[in-house]
């Protein structure tokens, strides 16, 4: 599994089809977060994005290859053990991603309430803004799995699917994403800061669920 990992992150660093997905993440946080701002409003808003980034790098990851190279390294290590790689790159590189903004935005935040007026610690809101990008970048690994190959084989189905489940997501009521942004804006009101644990290990179970049936999938379109 190390090969078939560093092959997939070889290929994507390669590819440079990361640089879109990333600089649009860029590009959202330089407009929404800016410095002097309530450290927990721009954490949720920092990890609500790397959500659909999560599943535009999950595209990626499993459309790299071209049909034939897919299929050698599908016969050689397994389609199942092929795709899973290509999935843990892609939910690595998101988690990273929302890791080093969670840094960053911290670190330039005003670390008090929304009303500023009463003072928050850094450090418990910097570990809870972890814990939120890591829920997103999940679920937004789960919501990459289920609408690109091999679950929805057609760009012009699996794109549309990918940004509508992205959304819903992220606002709908019970969704492990919503929670996690959602408490840290309220925890922005009151003052205290939430650990979104449970969000967080729910987002990890739907997002094995989800890798694991696109997996089975692989292996029977493959056979």
């Amino acid at each position: 599994m190390t090969a078939l990992l560093r092959y997939q992150a070889a290929l994507l660093v390669r590819s440079q089809r990361w640089l879109p997905p990333v600089i649009l993440y860029a590009a959202f946080l330089a407009v929404g977060v800016q410095g002097g701002q309530p450290v927990l409003d721009s954490l949720g808003y920092s990890a609500a994005a790397v959500l659909p980034v999560a599943a535009w790098l999950v595209r990626i990851c499993v459309t790299g290859e071209p049909p034939a190279a897919r299929a050698v390294v599908a016969a050689a290590a397994g389609p199942a053990r092929a795709h899973l790689a290509a999935l843990l790159v892609a939910a690595g590189a998101a988690a990273l991603l929302g890791a080093v903004a969670t840094v960053v935005v911290t670190s330039i935040s005003d670390w008090v309430s929304a009303d500023h007026q009463r003072r928050v610690p850094p450090l418990e809101a910097g570990g809870a803004g972890l814990l939120a990008a890591l829920t997103c970048a999940l679920l937004g690994t789960a919501v990459g799995a289920l609408t690109a190959w091999p679950v929805l084989r057609s760009p012009g189905r699996a794109v549309p699917a990918l940004l509508l489940a992205a959304l819903l997501t992220l606002v709908v009521s019970g969704s492990p994403a919503q929670a996690a942004v959602s408490g840290l804006v309220t925890g922005s009101r009151s003052g205290t800061v939430p650990l979104p644990l449970l969000p967080t290990v729910a987002a990890a179970l739907l997002g094995t669920a989800a890798c694991a049936a696109a997996c089975a999938l692989s292996s029977r379109r493959s056979a």
